[in-house]
Formats: C-alpha cells, structure tokens, sequence
C-alpha cells in the first residue's frame, strides 16, 4: 500500500530541510571504513578540471565503471574518484549515504573548490540523501549526474520484495518510507545542477516513460534541473538499466555536457552524430561485448548476495528527529556559606540582620542577593549586606540567597513576640 495522505502530509512536515549552516551531523560508521572505501586515480590538488565522484549502484561496485567512465574521463583529463558501499551496496542506504559524505568532503578538502557526481540507479540517488541530511555537503558539489537513477524509487521492487529483499531493495521500493523522506519538501538545492537521465526501456527502475511520473526525474527544489530520455535525442535508442550507465553514448554525452558547461546538460547541445556511436568512449569496440557480459554478470551475482530481510529498515533517529539528546554530565553547583546576625527577632519591632556570604573555600561573595521578606540588598566587597525588617507577626521567616553559578541558601529566621 502507498503511504496515506496524513501520514504523507506528516512526513513533509517533520522533514523539511535542514539550514545550510547546521552543525554537520556525525557520522557513525568508522573513519577507518570510510576512508578504506574511499580512492582516486591519483592526486586531485591543483586540479584544472572539475573532479567527479563515481557512485556505483546496488549490486554495484567501483569496477562497474572501470571499463567505461574511467578510461574515458582520464582521456579527458578529468581527475576522477570512487567510493565503495557496503555490502556492494545492497545494505541500509542511510548507512553508505555515510560512505557518500565521506567521500565528497575529502574530495572537498583535496581540491578546495567544488566537485562532481556521477552516479548509476542507486548511485544517482543515495547523493541526494547525503545532500539533504548532512547539508555542508551542498556547498561541495556543483553537478550531480543521475543515469537511471532511482530517484522515486521502483515499482518493480514490490515483487522482489514479496518474500523479503535487501535492505536496499526495500528501500528502493517506490512506496518505501525511505523514498517518502528522500523527496519530503524539496528534491534539489540551491547552487546545484541536477542532470537526470533515463531511458525508456529501463526494467530495472519503474516506471521511466516521461519526466513527469518518471521516477529519474527530478521536479521541484532550488536547484537547475534537466530530466532527459535517452530516446529524446535518439529514437531508437534501445539502452536498458545496465546500458544506460555503462556504454551508451548518449547517456555519456548528456554526462560530460553537464561536467563541461555551467548548469545541467543540454539535449540542444549533443551532436546528432552521437546516435550513431555503437558504445559511449572509455568502451574497448574490441573487449566492450565481453566486458559489459563479465559487469552485469557479476551485478546480478552481487544484487542477489545481500541480507534478506523481512522488511524495510526503519529511519534513522535524523530523519524522525527523534534522537535522544546527550545527557549532560550532572555537575554539582557550588554552594554558598551563609550566616546572619541575629537569627530571632522580635515582632513589631525593626531590627538590623547582618549577612555575611561566603564561598565554601571561605571567600568572600560580591554581588549576591539577599533577601527577607520585601526587602533586598546585595553584598558588598567583603560579602557583607544590613538588612533593616520588622515583623508584625511571629513566626518563621525565609532568609533567601542568591549567586549566578551558586545553589541557592535558605535560611530560617525566628519571629517571636
């Protein structure tokens, strides 16, 4: 079933974006992790070109693009990097989302200007999840290239799902509280380019037949966004899931327009000749055939290799905002040595109640207030205050002191008659 309108309405509400100068929220996976998943092709300081960051999808890992997208963008001259989710990204997407921050601050800190991402299915979609929860990423990244990006999620994971699934593929279902969260409130940001691609003969991400129910599309936000089929530029362009984000040309073309020209792609500027190409650069025309075999062969192995569960992980604590906050550490306040002359007094008459404040060190306390009955005075430099009351009545009377950063002194003073 699809989430209810109320429980919809209740998401977008709790889930509206972060501000742009919140504190970064930690990340929980070890650094030692995150940084093991984490390589580039070589240095990226002093970079004339825009470095990208390659995000393989689920099932996938970096090598998915190593006989594609890397030779072609090392042509190019373009630095590039790769980050590697865990458990070949069939595990919990809040998790490699983590991998994902990592990476683009490293790449951030290596270039000191702003960086790239392509990714492929959930490769194209798990940086927008980084994005929205950990929003210093924002100022990072200028382009993110989505190929067959799984932006809505999919219809077809329902029946995958049917007698459990990964964590991933739960998640990736198009009715997932996951998807829900992704896209509560806005889908893009300001200062970035969003370039999604998808293609019309994907089964693998459903349904892709137009930008606006398709689930690669992107729609609202701040950011520039561009949503193109493949087969809006070649009619016959027959590239399925795998295809898109590995040897088709378009696909690749629509991708280094988008890292070439400030804001997204643009269809207008892919040359015609482009559907003529049998495979994207980066393709050996001589080992393409069997390298796509050996890659999508091994997608299938991985995709099937991840912990089945029985049903979608829950949120994270960040996304309900219902994160315990941390307990601060009880400190006992220091107190103050309070003593008054005299303690009884006689009703009806006025009488003059010496107080001398000090601290448990035996200091004197400056500045504290002291109080009995209407009246209030302040020590003085020796800690001393004269307090001049009369009392109609008997009884007892509360002798109050106070001190920023001290504990409160009662004391008790005796009316008689």
């Amino acid at each position: 079933m699809r989430l209810s309108p109320l429980i919809a309405a209740v998401l977008v509400a709790a889930l509206l974006p972060a501000a742009a100068s919140a504190k970064p929220r930690r990340l929980s996976v070890p650094k030692a992790q995150l940084h093991a998943s984490f390589a580039c092709d070589g240095s990226l300081k002093g970079a004339a070109r825009t470095p990208v960051l390659l995000v393989p999808g689920t099932g996938e890992d970096p090598d998915f693009f190593s006989w594609n997208y890397e030779p072609a963008l090392e042509r190019l001259g373009i630095p590039y990097c790769t980050v590697t989710l865990p458990e070949h990204g069939t595990a919990d997407i809040q998790v490699a989302a983590e991998y994902v921050v990592s990476a683009i601050r490293r790449m951030h800190a290596r270039t000191a200007h702003r960086i790239a991402v392509i990714g492929h299915s959930q490769g194209g979609m798990v940086p927008r999840w980084a994005l929205r929860f950990w929003p210093d990423t924002r100022r990072m990244v200028d382009d993110l290239v989505g190929l067959a990006a799984s932006n809505h999620g999919t219809t077809g994971a329902r029946s995958i799902c049917a007698a459990g699934c990964s964590a991933a593929t739960w998640q990736q279902r198009d009715d997932s509280k996951f998807i829900a969260a992704l896209n509560a409130g806005t889908e893009t940001w300001k200062g970035i380019s969003y370039t999604s691609v998808f293609t019309h003969d994907d089964e693998i991400v459903m349904p892709n037949q137009d930008a606006q129910t398709g689930s690669t599309a992107l729609r609202n936000g701040a950011g520039r966004i561009a949503n193109v089929a493949v087969q809006d530029l070649c009619h016959n362009d027959t590239s399925d899931h795998l295809q898109l984000g590995s040897s088709d040309a378009v696909g690749y073309a629509l991708a280094i327009d988008a890292l070439t020209h400030d804001g997204p792609a643009d269809a207008g500027r892919v040359p015609a000749t482009t559907c003529l190409q049998p495979a994207q650069p980066g393709v050996n025309p001589a080992t393409g055939p069997s390298d796509a075999a050996a890659s999508y062969a091994k997608v299938a192995r991985q995709f099937g290799s991840g912990k089945v569960l029985g049903a979608e992980p829950p949120l994270k604590c960040y996304v309900t905002r219902s994160c315990a906050k941390p307990r601060r550490k009880a400190t006992a306040r220091p107190r103050l040595r309070v003593t008054a002359t005299p303690r009884t007094l006689h009703a009806g008459r006025r009488a003059r109640v010496r107080v001398r404040v000090r601290r448990a060190d035996g200091h004197a306390v400056r500045g504290a207030r002291v109080r009995l009955g209407g009246t209030t005075v302040r020590t003085g430099r020796h800690g001393r205050a004269v307090l001049r009351v009369r009392f109609a009545h008997t009884g007892r009377r509360a002798l109050k002191v106070r001190k920023a950063g001290f504990a409160t002194r009662t004391m008790r003073v005796r009316v008689r008659a």
